[in-house]
């Protein structure tokens, strides 16, 4: 049994969460979230908590049924206080401004990157530089993150690029000039 997968769920009170044989729905104050359960677990709803039970023991199942535990608990965290991932651009004449449901940055390339933002996302973007992204569903977040990210991934010898707030760069020293 996994260690994870034997912890229980706490429900919050805002939180509304119905089981059904395979699918798992969770609404919330921030919307509503459904995932497809495998059939070899099962979930048990006893006072406010969750448990997540391997019904056939195989290695496969040892394997999801952490998984599934952390995916629940993220989908009941995500529509009671959603999920925060910020954004920093560094890099002369970088920037980022948002119109209705496009984000357009200024990376250095000869044309402004548009990205349209997801359904069920929300951006808010501070001094041209700073991106923050909200949402509830904490998997379509990080992609949507990481497709910002993937125009400029931070580079080692200048620091220049999108990072994640917090991300330090380690710098490399570059060409050292002939002797």
């Amino acid at each position: 049994m996994s260690r994870i997968g034997r912890l229980p769920i706490k429900i919050p009170t805002n939180v509304k969460v119905i089981c059904d044989k395979l699918m798992i729905t969770v609404e919330g104050k921030f919307g509503t979230l459904q995932k497809i359960i495998p059939n070899e677990l099962g979930i048990v709803q006893k006072d406010n908590k969750l448990f997540v039970n391997v019904v056939t023991q195989t290695k496969t199942t040892q394997k999801l049924h952490g998984l599934y535990r952390t995916l629940i608990n993220n989908m009941i965290v995500g529509v009671s206080e959603q999920f925060r991932i910020k954004l920093q651009l560094k890099g002369v004449g970088y920037r980022a401004a948002l119109k209705k449901d496009l984000i357009i940055l200024n990376l250095g390339y000869s044309h402004p990157i548009e990205i349209v933002v997801p359904n069920g996302t929300s951006v808010e973007i501070s001094q041209n530089i700073n991106i923050q992204l909200i949402g509830c569903d904490k998997e379509k977040l990080g992609l949507f993150a990481a497709k910002i990210r993937s125009w400029r991934l931070p580079e080692p010898y200048k620091g220049k690029g999108i990072l994640y707030e917090g991300e330090i760069v380690k710098m490399k020293a570059g060409k050292s000039g002939k002797k």
